[in-house]
Protein backbone atom coordinates (compact mmCIF):
# COMPACT_ATOMS: atom_id res chain seq x y z
CA UNK A 1 0.00 0.00 0.00
CA UNK A 2 3.01 2.03 0.32
CA UNK A 3 4.38 1.84 -2.95
CA UNK A 4 0.55 2.66 -3.91
CA UNK A 5 0.91 5.94 -1.85
CA UNK A 6 4.36 6.92 -3.05
CA UNK A 7 2.97 6.42 -6.48
CA UNK A 8 -0.15 8.53 -6.83
CA UNK A 9 1.94 11.24 -4.74
CA UNK A 10 5.03 11.11 -7.18
CA UNK A 11 2.08 11.57 -9.77
CA UNK A 12 1.07 14.31 -7.38
CA UNK A 13 4.41 16.35 -7.14
CA UNK A 14 4.83 15.79 -10.94
CA UNK A 15 1.81 17.00 -11.96
CA UNK A 16 1.94 20.25 -10.15
CA UNK A 17 5.11 20.79 -12.10
CA UNK A 18 3.71 20.62 -15.30
CA UNK A 19 0.67 23.34 -14.24
CA UNK A 20 3.48 26.62 -14.35
CA UNK A 21 2.18 28.63 -10.42
CA UNK A 22 2.28 32.09 -13.03
CA UNK A 23 0.11 30.65 -15.79
CA UNK A 24 -3.73 29.56 -14.88
CA UNK A 25 -4.32 25.98 -16.70
CA UNK A 26 -8.41 24.78 -15.91
CA UNK A 27 -8.25 27.55 -13.19
CA UNK A 28 -5.19 26.48 -11.49
CA UNK A 29 -2.26 28.75 -10.10
CA UNK A 30 -2.59 31.79 -8.16
CA UNK A 31 -3.31 33.89 -11.16
CA UNK A 32 -6.87 32.34 -10.83
CA UNK A 33 -7.44 34.07 -7.63
CA UNK A 34 -10.00 36.80 -6.99
CA UNK A 35 -9.32 38.42 -3.73
CA UNK A 36 -6.92 39.13 -1.99
CA UNK A 37 -6.27 40.66 1.77
CA UNK A 38 -4.38 43.57 2.89
CA UNK A 39 -0.67 40.98 3.31
CA UNK A 40 -1.67 40.44 -0.89
CA UNK A 41 -2.56 36.30 0.54
CA UNK A 42 -4.89 34.44 -1.90
CA UNK A 43 -7.71 33.63 -0.03
CA UNK A 44 -10.09 32.63 -3.06
CA UNK A 45 -10.51 30.93 -6.48
CA UNK A 46 -12.30 32.72 -9.22
CA UNK A 47 -14.30 30.53 -11.39
CA UNK A 48 -14.12 27.52 -8.40
CA UNK A 49 -16.64 26.93 -5.86
CA UNK A 50 -17.19 26.07 -2.51
CA UNK A 51 -19.85 23.15 -1.47
CA UNK A 52 -22.16 25.88 -0.10
CA UNK A 53 -21.97 27.62 -3.64
CA UNK A 54 -19.69 30.61 -2.94
CA UNK A 55 -16.50 31.20 -3.88
CA UNK A 56 -13.67 28.86 -3.31
CA UNK A 57 -11.46 29.28 -0.17
CA UNK A 58 -8.09 28.89 0.79
CA UNK A 59 -7.53 25.60 2.75
CA UNK A 60 -4.25 25.87 4.26
CA UNK A 61 -0.74 27.25 3.55
CA UNK A 62 1.23 25.89 6.67
CA UNK A 63 1.68 22.99 5.23
CA UNK A 64 0.91 23.82 1.88
CA UNK A 65 -2.04 21.63 0.66
CA UNK A 66 -4.20 20.90 -2.80
CA UNK A 67 -3.83 18.47 -5.20
CA UNK A 68 -1.98 21.76 -6.62
CA UNK A 69 0.02 22.61 -3.70
CA UNK A 70 -1.37 26.34 -4.04
CA UNK A 71 -3.32 26.34 -0.36
CA UNK A 72 -7.55 24.96 -2.48
CA UNK A 73 -8.73 22.28 -3.19
CA UNK A 74 -9.08 22.21 -6.34
CA UNK A 75 -8.91 19.27 -8.69
CA UNK A 76 -8.61 18.86 -12.31
CA UNK A 77 -7.91 15.86 -14.79
CA UNK A 78 -4.99 14.48 -13.19
CA UNK A 79 -6.06 14.25 -9.35
CA UNK A 80 -7.33 10.97 -9.52
CA UNK A 81 -7.88 11.14 -5.65
CA UNK A 82 -10.34 14.05 -6.14
CA UNK A 83 -8.61 16.03 -3.39
CA UNK A 84 -11.49 18.42 -2.63
CA UNK A 85 -12.37 17.85 1.00
CA UNK A 86 -10.59 20.94 3.14
CA UNK A 87 -10.85 19.46 7.11
CA UNK A 88 -8.77 19.91 10.08
CA UNK A 89 -6.74 16.14 10.77
CA UNK A 90 -7.39 14.33 13.49
CA UNK A 91 -4.81 11.52 15.21
CA UNK A 92 -7.90 9.58 15.15
CA UNK A 93 -8.02 10.11 11.42
CA UNK A 94 -4.74 10.05 10.33
CA UNK A 95 -4.13 6.57 12.34
CA UNK A 96 -7.60 5.41 10.14
CA UNK A 97 -5.50 6.29 7.17
CA UNK A 98 -2.43 4.76 8.02
CA UNK A 99 -4.15 1.65 8.55
CA UNK A 100 -6.09 1.63 4.96
CA UNK A 101 -2.17 1.89 3.36
CA UNK A 102 -1.89 6.08 3.24
CA UNK A 103 0.64 6.98 5.82
CA UNK A 104 0.02 11.03 5.95
CA UNK A 105 2.22 10.87 9.29
CA UNK A 106 5.58 10.19 7.76
CA UNK A 107 7.40 12.88 6.09
CA UNK A 108 8.77 12.42 2.55
CA UNK A 109 11.02 14.88 1.91
CA UNK A 110 11.75 13.90 -1.53
CA UNK A 111 8.55 14.25 -2.57
CA UNK A 112 7.83 17.51 -0.55
CA UNK A 113 5.72 16.08 1.48
CA UNK A 114 6.14 17.29 5.50
CA UNK A 115 3.92 14.60 7.55
CA UNK A 116 0.86 15.87 8.99
CA UNK A 117 -0.01 16.09 12.63
CA UNK A 118 -3.22 16.47 14.14
CA UNK A 119 -4.53 20.23 13.45
CA UNK A 120 -2.98 20.64 10.20
CA UNK A 121 -5.72 21.74 7.42
CA UNK A 122 -5.30 19.34 4.60
CA UNK A 123 -7.16 18.85 1.22
CA UNK A 124 -8.30 14.98 1.42
CA UNK A 125 -9.63 12.56 -1.55
CA UNK A 126 -13.38 13.18 -1.12
CA UNK A 127 -13.75 8.84 -1.28
CA UNK A 128 -11.43 8.64 1.76
CA UNK A 129 -13.08 11.06 3.31
CA UNK A 130 -16.52 9.07 2.83
CA UNK A 131 -14.75 5.91 3.85
CA UNK A 132 -13.70 7.76 7.16
CA UNK A 133 -17.12 9.23 7.57
CA UNK A 134 -19.09 5.89 7.38
CA UNK A 135 -16.14 4.42 10.29
CA UNK A 136 -16.91 7.26 12.30
CA UNK A 137 -13.38 8.97 12.38
CA UNK A 138 -13.76 11.97 9.44
CA UNK A 139 -12.19 14.72 10.98
CA UNK A 140 -14.18 18.63 10.56
CA UNK A 141 -14.39 19.70 7.80
CA UNK A 142 -14.02 23.55 6.47
CA UNK A 143 -17.01 24.22 4.06
CA UNK A 144 -16.12 27.21 2.45
CA UNK A 145 -12.71 25.53 1.56
CA UNK A 146 -14.25 21.86 0.34
CA UNK A 147 -14.97 21.80 -3.45
CA UNK A 148 -18.36 21.57 -4.88
CA UNK A 149 -17.02 18.12 -6.68
CA UNK A 150 -17.19 16.76 -3.09
CA UNK A 151 -20.78 16.86 -3.55
CA UNK A 152 -20.71 14.07 -6.16
CA UNK A 153 -19.08 11.94 -3.36
CA UNK A 154 -20.62 12.98 -0.44
CA UNK A 155 -24.06 14.62 1.00
CA UNK A 156 -23.97 18.28 2.23
CA UNK A 157 -25.47 16.87 5.47
CA UNK A 158 -22.70 14.44 5.76
CA UNK A 159 -20.34 17.48 5.57
CA UNK A 160 -22.32 19.73 7.74
CA UNK A 161 -21.90 16.81 10.72
CA UNK A 162 -18.35 17.22 10.95
CA UNK A 163 -18.30 20.82 10.24
CA UNK A 164 -15.15 22.86 11.61
CA UNK A 165 -17.07 25.05 14.05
Amino acid sequence: MKIIFLVFFCVSVFAQNIVPVNQSKAGCGPVAAKKQTKNNKIMTKEGEKNVLGTDLQIAGKSPLTGFYRDGFCSTGDLDAGVHVVAAVVTDKFLQYSKARGNDLITPYPAYGFPGLKAGDKWCLCAARWKEAYKAGVAPPVILEATHAKALEFVTIEQLRNVEKQ
